[in-house]
């Protein structure tokens, strides 16, 4: 839709009939193909955007590079860091951009809390908290719950802090419907100077949670994506004990707009994205790291169990 608006779609590609009859009648006068080496083999085509199951984006990220076209892949890059890295070195020896989905890199309140941040006004960051949870019981048998929603989480608090992450400190994670498939994890991050970050993901709440909380030795910011207006504001204590409470204004662009034209940006420039393969493969990095910690403990309480 957004490609489309800002009069840069060339060309649609799905393997199922039934979307493509769709496109047809919803974008006239776009081409339309089942074959994927039909769109990647356009010499007109620059740009590739791949919005396909997770399992698949390496794939189809590597044979649009080695094709010679610019790639914006939705989150996450890929499923293993190997593979994030070798799309990574890729796009760099071949001088291709490869931007990643990590939409809230593009949210106007983030980069607002980001400005707050980077200008002082919370002080030193002590800790943050991340809630990220739906009702999705429609989840994709190739993804968990982390390779879903923490990407998000993890993408925009290095973001925000213009650092990336040391590690995993601690992952857990449960199969609630018994299938081996994560739906509810926590995870605990930390990031250079010591600073803690937790992130709660779900697919079973039926309430929807979209909260960043970033408490600094001044002020703390509450970023509540799921309201429609006031998203963001900062609290602090003051003398008399009250609780002052401060909202902020930012742009109402739409983040995906956004998103697509600084793709867009970057074809033309040859500048980095903000959300570039370096910031894809770390995330994935922290993702992998996570699930190799949440089968270990799932082996351990195991075992315990079974003893």
């Amino acid at each position: 839709r957004n490609l489309y608006n800002l009069g840069v779609l060339k060309a649609i590609g799905d393997a199922d009939p039934k979307i493509i009859d769709w496109v047809k009648k919803t974008y006239p006068g776009i081409k339309v193909s089942v074959n994927y080496t039909d769109i990647i083999s356009d010499p007109e085509i620059k740009g590739i955007v791949i919005a396909t199951p997770t399992h698949t984006h390496y794939s189809l990220a590597r044979l649009a590079l080695m094709a010679g076209k610019h790639v914006y892949v939705e989150k996450p890059l890929a499923r293993g860091y190997l593979q994030a890295q070798e799309l990574n070195y890729l796009a760099s020896v071949k001088g291709l951009t490869l931007m990643v989905g990590h939409l809230l890199l593009y949210h106007p309140a983030v980069n607002r809390l980001r400005e707050l941040i980077f200008k002082g006004e919370l002080g030193d960051i002590r800790f943050l908290n991340s809630d990220r949870r739906n009702f999705n019981q429609k989840q994709r048998r190739d993804n968990n719950v982390i390779w879903d929603l923490a990407p998000h989480d993890i993408s925009m608090m290095s973001y925000i802090l213009g650092l990336e992450p040391h590690g995993i400190v601690n992952a857990c994670g449960w199969s609630t419907n018994g299938d081996g498939v994560i739906d509810v994890a926590h995870l605990d991050i930390n990031f250079p100077g010591d600073i803690p970050a937790h992130i709660h993901n779900s697919w079973i709440d039926p309430q929807k949670q979209v909260l960043l909380t970033v408490n600094g030795s001044k002020k703390t910011a509450v970023l509540n994506d799921t309201r429609s207006e006031d998203k963001l504001a900062l609290y602090s204590i003051e003398d008399d004990g009250n609780v002052k409470v401060e909202p902020y204004s930012y742009s109402e662009e739409e983040p995906l707009k956004l998103e697509c034209k600084n793709f867009i940006h970057c074809i033309e420039t040859g500048e980095a994205p903000r959300s570039d393969g370096t910031s894809g493969y770390q995330v994935v990095k922290i993702l992998e790291e996570a699930e190799q910690k949440m089968h270990i403990e799932n082996h351990k309480a195991q075992t315990l169990k079974f003893v």
